[in-house]
């Protein structure tokens, strides 16, 4: 075995552990109702490939070797199941499972399926979007819990007592009536943004654990506004999401530098893109419903209009984030309203308004909250307090373009660079 043919097997599995993570722990986890089952034996038949292909060669199906292997795993599972306890209904599901697929090309796609399943109203609300986040997409406890900005260990807790719901309630892989559909869309919605965001915040795609979980979203949102076309918050994400992706090209200079919004050359905004979002949100609009996900796609609305040479509409922008903030209570659109209301009316207004968010625990650690605070309280002439929230922002991100940005702007506050 080579080096090379050591990278060369990594890399493979890399690539379907990004690719199709998600649809292959569906299709396991769809059969036996066990999502912490499945994840187990993919998570064995990834360390199986790890160890034969450099020796062996990367199979023509990596997809189908896979699942051939964690499928190995839960029919012995099945097997010891039977012999300890006579449950033969797990053997059974198995032995069809395994003559169903052949080498793995034409597996069935359940990630919508074991997403409404990951909904269902016997799974604890606040764990639906996380637990959809980690089985589907494939992120890890951590990361879903700093977006949900709860502590890791607590997400961890929950989201293993979801799937041991899933396993005890028999919980089915199947996609709820119609009528039945809106009430677990809520938590969809949130899964797939939350997916979004994820990919969004790394936009030169050189994280390899977000690497096209921007576009994967994008493709589910078009889905579930495909399943569901009549319902506005399903077509407001997605108007969402083609707004904000429109923008990629404009986020990072040719040196790879951090390119705020409000700097951000429109020209290089992607006009199609941004139409097709407003077609979509206009459709939404129709409907008289109106909710989150409208409302922030109005918001990235009103700031497009600047690739078509036209400045964004402040006053309208600050009553969008009222109606926002009167449906989501979220700190995080307090925050941002708060960057809209210095606009308006001033910094020092804006900053007020950011005042009743210091003391809240879930932005201790959020690095947005002090890079704003650092920019309010030095366009109040406060440079050691500005230059302290700076330092908050700068230890708390992770992107080395992102700090080298808020450096510049502590260093360029009056008194001189820290």
């Amino acid at each position: 075995m080579t080096q090379a043919a050591g990278s060369a097997a990594r890399a493979a599995a890399e690539r379907v552990a990004r690719q199709s993570y998600g649809k292959l722990v569906a299709f396991l986890a769809a059969r036996t109702r066990d999502i912490a089952g499945a994840e187990d034996a993919l998570s064995e038949a990834f360390a199986a490939a790890l160890a034969q292909w450099p020796g062996s060669g990367i199979p023509a199906s990596p997809e189908g070797w896979l699942l051939t292997v964690a499928r190995r795993r839960l029919t012995d599972l099945a097997r010891h199941h039977k012999a300890r306890d006579g449950a033969a209904d797990h053997l059974s599901l198995m032995a069809q499972e395994a003559g169903s697929v052949g080498d793995g090309s034409d597996i069935p796609d359940d990630r919508l399926r074991l997403m409404f399943a990951c909904a269902h109203p016997a799974i604890d609300r606040p764990v639906r979007g996380a637990l959809i986040l980690q089985t589907v997409l494939g992120l890890d406890a951590a990361t879903i819990a700093a977006s949900a900005l709860v502590p890791p260990a607590t997400m961890g807790q929950r989201l293993v007592r979801a799937k041991a719901k899933i396993r005890q309630a028999g919980i089915a892989f199947t996609m709820p009536d119609r009528v039945d559909m809106p009430a677990r869309l809520d938590a969809v919605l949130e899964a797939v943004y939350a997916a979004f965001t994820q990919g969004w915040s790394d936009p030169t795609g050189m994280d390899q654990r977000r690497s096209g979980l921007a576009e994967e979203a994008i493709w589910l949102g078009r889905l579930v506004a495909t399943l569901l076309p009549d319902e506005p918050e399903a077509l407001g994400l997605l108007a969402l999401m083609l707004h904000l992706e429109a923008r990629r090209a404009a986020r990072r200079d040719a040196g790879g530098g951090y390119v705020p919004l409000d700097r951000q050359d429109p020209a290089l905004w992607d006009a199609a893109m941004i139409r097709q979002a407003e077609d979509i949100l206009l459709g939404a609009s129709h409907t008289g419903r109106i909710g989150r996900y409208q409302l922030e796609a109005a918001v990235q609305s009103a700031h497009a209009i600047r690739r078509f040479g036209h400045a964004p509409d402040w006053p309208m922008l600050e009553q969008l984030y009222d109606a926002l903030l009167a449906i989501t209570r979220s700190p995080v659109v307090g925050l941002n309203r708060a960057m809209v209301v210095a606009r308006t009316r001033g910094p020092e207004a804006g900053l007020a308004d950011l005042e009743p968010l210091h003391g809240d625990a879930r932005l201790a650690g959020y690095q947005p909250y002090w890079a704003a605070r650092a920019e309010l309280l030095g366009r109040c002439a406060r440079p050691d307090e500005a230059r302290s929230a700076y330092d908050r922002a700068i230890a708390l991100e992770d992107d080395a373009g992102v700090r080298a940005f808020l450096r510049s702007r502590r260093d360029g506050l009056d008194g001189g660079a820290a």
